[in-house]
């Protein structure tokens, strides 16, 4: 949930294209990695105020196994420098933090079919992320990838209300729910929400770096052991109720 709104400035297109030729997407699968992750979010939390201090050191919740979550390391030059959960939520499947915290605002869409994408724990490593000011835009791209993946029809923002302004400009979100206090964090979040379909091409033609191929797309979702994603043949990652 950190926002690059302390960066200056949006970074160079070419040098955006170039950087992701040393991303690498890394799907936290083993214990290690998700130690990795827990341990980052929780020194981002508390370099920004947002947790108290914990003798465990480790930020995570119940959503972090859930089949509908992936979580991602974002990996440059082989170091972690980011992460983020990526919450795929269904009229079948509802389990996600924003969820949790705003359902009287997305139940009723779900009721109603839609399929929303819900980044959450969008953290940086705060001594890495200062010498990146490209890091913002390499990790939500991940949130990008799973809406085209997944036909989502909103992608979600949480944020703070000092960041929600760089939300605004560079990814045309819209606050849908004011500030409100999260269970785990000390500062209140809003809800910010895009519609995808509608405003992707308006930001793809803005910043290039967030298309991805369908290859990419499906080797980053792709799950065996969701039986409630079914992607029908020639339509990558269309959503199905299982049966």
């Amino acid at each position: 949930m950190r926002s690059a709104e302390a960066t200056s400035g949006v970074p160079g297109r070419n040098s955006r294209l170039d950087l992701l030729d040393q991303v690498d997407y890394r799907l936290a699968n083993d214990s290690e990695e998700k130690e990795a992750i827990y341990n980052l979010r929780y020194r981002a939390y508390l370099r920004e105020g947002a947790v108290k201090q914990s003798a465990e050191q480790r930020v995570t919740d119940r959503y972090d196994d859930l089949l509908n979550s992936w979580t991602f390391g974002i990996h440059i030059r082989g170091e972690l420098f980011s992460s983020v959960r990526i919450s795929v939520l269904t009229p079948e499947w509802r389990q996600s933090c924003s969820a949790e915290a705003f359902g009287e605002i997305l139940m009723p869409r779900l009721d109603r079919g839609e399929v929303i994408i819900d980044p959450a724990r969008f953290v940086a490593d705060p001594d890495k992320a200062r010498r990146l000011p490209e890091l913002p835009y390499v990790t939500l791209r991940l949130a990008y990838m799973a809406c085209e993946y997944f036909k989502a029809d909103l992608g979600l923002a949480i944020v703070r209300p000092e960041h929600q302004a760089f939300y605004r400009r560079v990814f045309l979100h819209e606050t849908i729910a004011e500030p409100r206090m999260f269970p785990g964090l000390l500062k209140p979040v809003g809800l910010m929400a895009a519609d995808f379909p509608a405003l992707k091409e308006k930001v793809f033609a803005r910043y290039p770096m967030m298309r991805s191929t369908a290859f990419e797309r499906r080797m980053l979702f792709e799950r065996a052991e969701t039986p409630w994603l079914v992607p029908s043949s020639g339509d990558e990652g269309q959503v199905a109720a299982s049966s």
